[in-house]
């Protein structure tokens, strides 16, 4: 029996310092694996052509661990689009392959913070080693030019030190921040962008007291999506998103928010029970968005901007209860790293995660 117990116990010594012998050297070796197949490599290269959709940031203000602030990411054959810069959406970006050096342009749905607030960042993630020779493209409505002002004076100090220790090919000064283009919707929708095949449409939305605020229509080879921005409930939206493969719309649960009101209030939090009642008239409801994708005829919503936040999977059913009584088609509440990919030539809706 003790000639057992010696066996177990120097076997047990042998495995516990094989762990700290050749553990750390099979995680290194993982690593250095990892990053070769990762670190400097186009993850768009072999990429189908049509539209690749990435969900950046699906969330709002309010702290949810699976889903940063708004910002949606599109990739229409080449060309590179961003809309909407809220918190962590750059950070999340690169990981999801990408190419942040390529956008050709960043449109803003509205001035709210929480949909600009990663600005900053993500202008750093489309001049550093872009080799751009002009600033980044920021368009928006009235006021982009401001805030774009801003961010450039916000970030110019920074810039320099940058360009002193990388160099002027990695960070050029010619190329930093950004240059803004102020949209007037006047005539309640606008083509903003149209080249090589890709058409962008900004459409006007209801979000008072917020005015301007846009809702964006992609179209490249016969695949769309639609993104509504935050909005009340509004039938504009689909007119402008007629006949779209993927709507992308904001979504409230009224009566989840009401439920945190009435907590609010029992708590004695009377600024938060004033907030909570006050953001209830200019979001939409999961039902009311299904009802817009109904009367878009699209054959997918994705329900973005989420409200509130939804740390459990298990809140999604509370969350669309009622929806899917107004809209047939596949209906998805989105987190930070969901990839929906439309190739041209094919009615294929194909969702990934790319985090």
């Amino acid at each position: 029996m003790k000639k057992i117990l010696i066996f177990a116990l120097g076997l047990l010594a042998i495995l516990l310092i094989g762990r700290q012998v050749f553990v750390p050297k099979m995680v290194e070796r993982g690593f250095t694996r990892l990053a070769t197949a990762n670190v400097g490599i186009d993850r768009t290269a072999d990429l189908a052509d049509g539209l690749h959709v990435y969900t950046c940031g699906a969330g709002s203000p309010l702290a949810d661990p699976k889903r940063s602030g708004p910002c949606i990411a599109v990739l229409a054959g080449k060309k590179a689009f961003i809309f909407d810069a809220g918190t962590n959406g750059s950070q999340n970006l690169g990981p999801m392959g990408f190419p942040t050096g390529r956008v050709e342009e960043i449109f803003l749905t509205h001035l709210h913070s929480d949909h600009l607030d990663g600005l900053g960042q993500m202008l750093l993630g489309t001049w550093i080693n872009s080799g751009r020779t002009s600033p980044t493209k920021v368009a928006g409505p009235a006021g982009t030019a401001q805030v774009v002002e801003g961010f450039n004076m916000a970030y110019q100090i920074d810039s320099t030190y940058r360009t002193a220790h990388h160099g002027a090919k990695v960070a050029n000064p010619a190329s930093f921040g950004a240059t803004a283009r102020e949209i007037d919707l006047s005539g309640g929708s606008k083509v903003v962008y149209q080249k090589d095949g890709v058409k962008i449409t900004a459409f006007q939305v209801t979000h008072e007291p917020i005015h301007p605020a846009f809702g964006y229509r992609i179209d490249y080879k016969g695949r769309s999506v639609a993104i509504s921005g935050d909005t009340a409930y509004d039938p504009n939206i689909a007119l402008a998103s007629k006949d779209v493969d993927v709507l992308f719309h904001e979504a409230l649960n009224m009566e989840m928010v009401k439920t945190m009101q009435a907590a609010a209030k029992t708590n004695g939090a009377k600024g938060l029970e004033k907030i909570l009642f006050d953001i209830q008239d200019y979001h939409t409801s999961p039902v009311d968005a299904a009802k817009t994708a109904k009367q878009a005829g699209a054959s997918d919503l994705v329900l973005y901007h989420i409200v509130p936040m939804l740390p459990s999977d298990a809140l999604i059913p509370m969350f669309v209860r009622g929806a899917s009584d107004e809209f047939d088609g596949k209906i998805t509440v989105s987190e930070d790293g969901m990839i929906i990919r439309l190739p041209v030539d094919s009615d294929a809706i194909i969702y990934e995660h790319g985090l």
